[in-house]
């Protein structure tokens, strides 16, 4: 849909180091989604060493260490954004990453600018992952406490950028193409990060506004989006694609959205979609 490059969902290190099944799943990328950043987790170094040998084999264009994710699960077990607070760590992390991928793959880091609003110590950590080897920087410009709430702090993004050699990326709050293209221009970053912004709305990388396509090109995008899911999941698709339809749909009637998000099988949710799809030109027909 128009993205310079993809981030892998973040990967427990250790479930890649034990051969598990699914966690070697969420490693699996299409050709045509390439230049691809395999992003992992962890806060064993052994385990992020080991896992690092499993991720590339599958030959990603660069390796990621996961040093943003809030989430308490795993910031609180010293993961993700857990690693700010030990850079020592997350420095020999980084350091064996560059060893083990050598010269042809590439490392890079996602950070947030801090634990929280009394330790934003993202000038140190981002000249720390430069200094172990790391090709590029990704900010967050939230601390670890904030979650995605409040208001992203670009400027701590751009005094990253003006200090490191390496690229920058930005992250946060950037809802279109045009943001992201003014963040850039502002802030002097490299490129820019589209997360939750892209949920339901993949168009935004194109800079094609979604309210300004007809309804059967949306649920065109949705099925195929589906239908994908569907391949990689299995039947379990229906329940995670909810999250997925329910920002699909944030634009159709209440009772074409319930009837999506309520489908129990396959092939139930595909025609409840396809009665989406004939609504538009029903309501057309009905209006002419």
């Amino acid at each position: 849909m128009g993205s310079a490059l993809s981030f892998s969902e973040f990967v427990p290190a250790n479930s890649i180091a034990a051969g598990r099944p699914w966690a070697l799943d969420m490693l699996r990328f299409e050709e045509m989604e390439r230049p691809v950043i395999l992003q992992i987790f962890g806060n064993k170094l052994r385990s992020i060493e080991e896992a690092a040998i499993a991720v590339l084999e599958r030959r990603p264009d660069v390796i990621d260490l996961n040093m943003g994710c809030s989430a308490r699960e795993v910031a609180l077990n010293g993961s993700g954004a857990g690693l700010l607070r030990t850079p020592e760590l997350a420095s020999a992390m980084i350091r064996s990453l560059v060893r083990i991928a050598g010269p042809e793959i590439p490392v890079s880091a996602k950070m947030r600018i801090g634990w929280d609003g009394f330790s934003r110590n993202y000038r140190d950590i981002a000249l720390m992952i430069e200094d172990s080897g790391a090709s590029m920087i990704s900010v967050h410009g939230r601390t670890r406490e904030e979650g995605y709430g409040g208001i992203a702090d670009w400027d701590a993004i751009a005094e990253v950028k003006s200090m490191v050699r390496i690229p920058v990326i930005g992250s946060g709050d950037v809802s279109s193409r045009l943001d992201a293209e003014n963040r850039i221009a502002q802030f002097g970053v490299d490129g820019v990060l589209v997360g939750r912004a892209a949920m339901g709305n993949p168009w935004i990388f194109s800079g094609i506004r979604r309210s300004a396509l007809p309804r059967e090109q949306i649920t065109s995008v949705i099925k195929e989006h589906f239908l994908d899911m569907l391949t990689f999941y299995g039947d379990h698709a229906v329940i995670l694609f909810r999250k997925h339809a329910t920002r699909y749909a944030a634009e159709f009637p209440q009772h074409e959205r319930l009837a999506l998000l309520s489908c129990e099988t396959p092939s139930e949710f595909l025609d409840r979609l396809e009665e989406c799809a004939q609504a538009e030109k029903l309501e057309a027909t009905a209006i002419a």
